[in-house]
């Protein structure tokens, strides 16, 4: 019983993260990770977008001597948007607020990757704020397609 157990929460998180990646927008970025998260950050900011943190993950891992490309992480909201949507599912709080991570690949490639808000709400089974989610995933990727763009 117990090795049937294990094979079905094996089985459910496998799919979960299936779900997950193919949820996940991402962009590639004509830009390097330092200019892209700067870009990202400048235009959220432009819009009235708090930025909550930014995290230098390579940094982080450089002071703990490992080696690690580029990778930032933005953590950006607006808590009135973000309070409406735990309005409607308080558990959406575990997503808010919202993230982008900028990363460069193995080939020197960058990369603006997000969850679409969209995916969120099906994520924390969210009844109403169907248009509030809509323009949420509208505002992020039109933060985002301007980011890594020239």
């Amino acid at each position: 019983m117990i090795k049937l157990t294990s094979l079905g929460a094996l089985v459910l998180s496998v799919s979960f993260s299936l779900n997950a990646a193919e949820n996940m927008v991402k962009m590639q970025s004509t830009h390097s990770v330092q200019e892209t998260a700067d870009r990202f950050t400048a235009i959220a900011e432009s819009k009235g977008l708090n930025i909550f943190a930014r995290i230098d993950h390579q940094k982080n891992a450089e002071a703990v001597d490992l080696d690690l490309r580029p990778t930032q992480l933005i953590i950006f909201g607006n808590p009135k948007v973000g309070t409406l949507l735990m309005q409607c599912e308080q558990s959406m709080g575990l997503d808010l607020p919202l993230k982008v991570l900028v990363t460069e690949d193995d080939r020197q490639q960058v990369w603006l990757s997000y969850y679409d808000p969209i995916y969120l709400k099906s994520v924390h089974n969210m009844e109403g704020c169907g248009k509030v989610i809509e323009k949420v995933s509208g505002v992020l990727s039109a933060l985002s397609s301007s980011s890594v763009s020239k």
